[in-house]
């Protein structure tokens, strides 16, 4: 009874991929809710490639987890999911995109990176970060300074690797169509990188799943509105059916 108890608890385990710029303490209030929850901290060593995050991840993996990626940790997590589909018991895509790079991106990206390049650091990310916060939480100075002290720590070639890792995104149309295990879609309402309409397009390429709306937050959302965040994970977490639920919307209530 034990060991089967020990396997369940692996399956369960729940494991983080953060995005650009980030890592655990952007996720406090998910690592604080669920018991045996870990992120993958590390800025994922510097790589410069989302294959080589990828094994940078499964190297830090139990044998079998559920798996949250929020924005680039997404894309990661897809990565998983074509290189050992077995290890992913269940899966979240938050605040993400499944699009290559589109016009213009790779000109943006770079002109932050030559801003920090030419001003510093802390001017790219005083620059880059707000923005990434929705209107309602911009003023909460705590989360902000948090949030900006996680990202000073990348540092500038943290962030240059990751944008190069972006830029060079594999195609992930052949993943989405192969998920086998349940799959959820999280999303701040206020998201304006990777806006609501972007995950019902993610929703409808993978053939039909959960889609839950964060009121009242940006692309931070697990930090802007944990509460709600975490009623998404748990529900994902209670589902037993291995197929995607088709055409479900949800806007949660929970709040901070």
């Amino acid at each position: 009874m034990n060991a089967n108890s020990d396997i369940e608890s692996e399956v369960e385990a729940l494991v983080i991929l953060p995005g650009l710029l980030c890592d655990g303490r952007m996720f406090a209030g998910q690592l604080a809710e669920f018991a045996g929850s870990k992120s993958i901290d590390g800025f994922y060593g510097g790589a410069d490639r989302i294959g080589a995050m990828a094994d940078y991840a499964l190297e830090r993996m139990p044998s079998r987890c559920a798996v949250l990626g929020h924005s680039m940790g997404a894309r990661i997590a897809l990565e998983i999911v074509r290189k050992a589909p077995e290890r992913v018991t269940r899966l979240v895509l938050a605040d993400t995109g499944i699009h290559p790079p589109r016009p213009g991106e790779r000109e943006k990206r770079y002109a932050l990176r030559d801003l920090g390049r030419e001003q510093g650091f802390a001017a790219l990310v005083d620059d880059w970060l707000p923005p990434m916060v929705g209107p309602a939480m911009r003023s909460d100075e705590v989360l902000l300074g948090e949030l900006r002290a996680m990202c000073l720590d990348a540092g500038q070639d943290v962030f240059e690797a990751q944008i190069e890792a972006l830029l060079n995104r594999p195609d992930v149309t052949d993943v989405l169509t192969e998920i086998a295990c349940p799959v959820s879609l999280i999303v701040g309402s206020d998201d304006a990188w990777s806006p609501v309409e972007q995950h019902r397009e993610i929703a409808a390429a993978i053939g039909g799943c959960p889609l839950s709306i964060v009121p009242e937050a940006g692309h931070m959302a697990p930090a802007e509105r944990p509460a709600a965040f975490n009623a998404a994970i748990r529900e994902w977490l209670a589902s037993k059916d291995l197929q995607p639920e088709k055409n479900l919307t949800k806007v949660l209530k929970g709040r901070i």
